[in-house]
């Protein structure tokens, strides 16, 4: 299942950001930690490397601690301040102020010497759809300032905030790139939400998903759909169908109604009941 999605407007964001990162004295990736390789775009960091960098590795909540931790260890090994978030419960937000003062250090005391101590910080943060910009900006500022739903696309152009304590946040709309090399990527982000459903095989998706969801965090699913170890070892067809008859999405004539269960599943997952 090859996932390709680059619409007209993430050329534009492109432009757009190139043009703002003079303005801002720090970038800030918001990817998404179950699948923080998958959701960093390639692009953003060949455009913004020049300036000072930090991770947010968001929604920790519904990741695997132990691989959180890993994947924290290898971007603090190129580099990068890590930060770990869960933006919708403010989990780890409070901390990120600090990091962006501590990576700045040099430059905010520069200010100082030059008797601009109250200049304000401006941070930009980037990230593809769908990864929690708006409601991690909103988290930061204490209040909701910005629209932010579970959907790809919200965000359409730029937006500065500005916080108490002199730091400017520039909202920027999630971004892909052109093409998808390796198909696991495609698939990854189509799962956790950063690609509109409206483009997608939904049932096919979902059958290539369930496998790789019970290798990964197999007690919420078995548990959820009463599966035994003789249904653990179905394909991805059968087992979609095992999971709409126990759910009781059935058709005329008791067909599994296999399309309504994806969507169950893939909502399930990225809502945090299934994969922690």
């Amino acid at each position: 299942m090859r996932i390709q999605w680059y619409p007209g407007h993430m050329a534009k964001t492109r432009r757009e950001i190139e043009e703002s990162l003079a303005l801002v004295d720090l970038v800030a990736e918001v990817v998404d930690a179950r699948v923080p390789i998958s959701s960093r775009n390639p692009d953003l960091w060949q455009l913004c490397s020049r300036r000072p960098w930090i991770v947010v590795l968001n929604r920790v909540d519904q990741a695997d601690p132990a691989a959180t931790a890993a994947w924290r260890a290898y971007f603090e090994s190129q580099g990068h301040t890590v930060v770990e978030t869960d933006a919708k419960s403010g989990k780890g937000c409070s901390r990120f102020l600090p990091a962006v003062r501590e990576k700045l250090k040099e430059k905010l005391a520069r200010y100082e010497e030059k008797g601009q101590s109250g200049r304000a910080v401006r941070i930009m943060i980037l990230g593809v759809p769908n990864v929690g910009k708006s409601t991690f900006i909103n988290r930061i500022a204490g209040k909701a300032l910005l629209r932010a739903e579970d959907r790809p696309g919200v965000t359409r152009s730029r937006q500065w905030v500005r916080l108490a304590g002199g730091v400017d946040m520039l909202d920027t709309p999630g971004m892909l790139w052109p093409k998808f090399e390796d198909e696991r990527v495609g698939i990854n982000l189509a799962v956790t939400g950063s690609v509109r459903d409206e483009i997608l095989d939904i049932e096919t998706l979902a059958m290539q998903f369930l496998p790789t969801l019970l290798a990964a965090a197999p007690e919420g699913l078995l548990a959820r759909f009463k599966m035994g170890e003789a249904q653990a070892e179905l394909p991805g067809d059968k087992m979609l169908e095992f999971c709409a008859r126990k759910r009781g999405f059935l058709l005329s004539g008791g067909v599994p109604d296999t399309e309504r269960c994806a969507k169950i599943l893939l909502d399930e997952f990225r809502g945090g009941k299934l994969g922690t």
